[in-house]
């Protein structure tokens, strides 16, 4: 239907030629642009309400008791639940280490919720469908998990800085007294969400309809056949300094596929772009010395190009 009525607004009403590239990059860039926002609107409110049946605060308090692979695995969980990106996941690990979070838990917590957050998985529904959607979202709980594990286990908690912790810090407690309160919760979290992803999702969709419509297939072929098996990690090193958000990425990423690039070297440059960046690296510096900044960004990004590496060969195997 969505479709029907911009192909009458462009081919009816602005008599654009439906045979050039102009007139299919903008059919492209409209109808993922409506679709995705709609979608981003309307799960975002739903999973608001979800969240407002599980505060913060609560599930601080659960995993100050868990210490096994177990608590690892329910913080990447809330990580995926939680819509933050890189930068604006920190205040909440901050707030973990000072309630004395196991360390590797409140890493696992850092590394997922930039690398699989709900708005991301809206995103890649809309575009890729649920089948890879799904996959990306357990590969960022495998690689949250286990690096919080590795990480745990290196002692590394002698390089946070000790006069950080003798800060306080408050939680901000929302209580919620009745069904509507939760209905206008999940509003304005849809809301103010999409208010900031907007032009993100225009940028993004906007790049994809360029590289969809415009960038010749067998350029993108001939890109990654002569990279080779580096293509994975050299999809990570690009992806890292662009600190793109995901709602511009997103499209990117699908306008790649879709050119040919396998599906493990297009999630890994998803996934590095969302997990690391530069402005991240400066933020947590104030918590971390920099060999812990630097040990976690290398495992980190470890776990991303073995993710890739495994999508690459299920992929070819499936086929």
């Amino acid at each position: 239907m969505l479709s029907k009525i911009i192909d009458y607004i462009l081919f009816s009403v602005f008599s654009l030629d439906s045979g050039t590239k102009l007139a299919e990059s903008l059919h492209f860039f409209i109808y993922d642009s409506v679709k995705i926002v709609l979608l981003l609107l309307v799960m975002i409110f739903v999973i608001g309400i979800i969240r407002s049946y599980v505060p913060d605060y609560k599930v601080r308090k659960f995993l100050s008791g868990k210490k096994s692979i177990f608590g690892n695995l329910i913080a990447s969980i809330f990580g995926v639940l939680t819509p933050f990106c890189s930068c604006s996941s920190i205040p909440l690990f901050l707030s973990f280490l000072k309630a004395r979070v196991p360390f590797g838990i409140t890493l696992s917590f850092l590394i997922t919720s930039p690398l699989v957050n709900e708005y991301l998985v809206v995103l890649m529904l809309g575009f890729f469908g649920w089948k890879i959607t799904l996959a990306y979202v357990i590969s960022g709980i495998i690689i949250g998990t286990f690096s919080g594990v590795i990480l745990g286990k290196m002692k590394l908690e002698k390089y946070i800085e000790k006069d950080f912790l003798e800060k306080n810090y408050f939680d901000n407690k929302v209580n919620f007294t009745t069904f509507m309160s939760r209905i206008k919760f999940g509003i304005n979290e849809s809301v103010s969400i999409t208010k900031k992803l907007w032009i993100w999702i225009l940028v993004g969709v906007g790049v994809g309809a360029v590289i969809h419509n415009y960038i010749p297939k067998e350029l993108i072929d001939s890109t990654m056949e002569s990279t080779g098996i580096f293509a994975v990690p050299l999809a990570v090193i690009i992806g890292v300094p662009l600190y793109a958000n995901c709602a511009a990425i997103v499209p990117v990423a699908v306008a790649l596929f879709e050119k040919g690039v396998s599906l493990g070297t297009t999630l890994a440059f998803m996934m590095s772009s969302a997990a690391i960046s530069l402005p991240e690296a400066i933020i947590l510096r104030r918590a971390m010395k920099l060999k812990l900044i630097a040990i976690f960004f290398g495992v980190v990004t470890l776990g991303i190009i073995i993710i890739g590496y495994v999508f690459n060969l299920l992929f070819i195997f499936l086929q």
